[in-house]
């Protein structure tokens, strides 16, 4: 499934569903194929996310911090980080917010 997040505030972000399902389980909500993130709920979603970005740097921080008292050094990350794949989201949420608009995906 791809996701379309959609709001009057800004331009349409579009997620695969993994990343898409990844995300909304972050802020509370159960992946779909339709759904709404209302305005008023968008703070606490953007710290949740954020939240779980720092928690993610952290884990990775001391992974490479592990690694390099062993003497070894950690392989480079593969893919994208959750930083990357949320920020276009969460972007999104900031204007949406600033506008009183919710964002929806599904209709």
């Amino acid at each position: 499934m791809i996701y379309k997040f959609k709001s009057k505030a800004a331009g349409d972000v579009i997620m695969m569903g993994p990343a898409g399902d990844d995300v909304l389980k972050l802020i509370g909500k159960s992946p779909a194929a339709q759904g709404i993130i209302e305005s008023g709920s968008m703070s606490g979603a953007i710290a949740a996310i954020e939240q779980a970005v720092a928690a993610d740097e952290a884990a990775r921080a001391q992974a490479e911090k592990d690694a390099a008292a062993e003497g070894a050094k950690l392989a480079p990350r593969e893919g994208v980080t959750l930083r990357q794949r949320a920020w276009p989201l969460v972007e999104m949420m900031k204007r949406s917010m600033g506008e009183g608009a919710d964002i929806v995906w599904g209709v």
